[in-house]
């Protein structure tokens, strides 16, 4: 499962949502999808605007959570 760590991030930096905002310029309900791991599409300009203002790498704000043994458990 892909997961956007947003809300991780903006904790340990102490960084609220509406600071990334202002000075992105990125609208408060694409932060929020972002935030709350609700996106469906992750839009390279949005992820490079993010990542510049808290200069970190996309791989820093998105990563692949492993889904366990999941799809172990099914069968053929």
């Amino acid at each position: 499962m892909i997961v956007c760590r947003l809300s991780t991030i903006l904790g340990a930096k102490r960084i609220k949502v509406a600071d990334v905002c202002r000075a992105t310029g990125i609208a408060r309900a694409t932060i929020d999808r972002y935030y709350f791991d609700r996106v469906n599409s992750f839009d390279r300009e949005v992820l490079s605007k993010l990542c510049d203002y808290l200069r970190i790498e996309p791989s820093d704000l998105i990563v692949k959570v492993p889904q366990g043994d999941l799809f172990d458990q099914m069968e053929p």
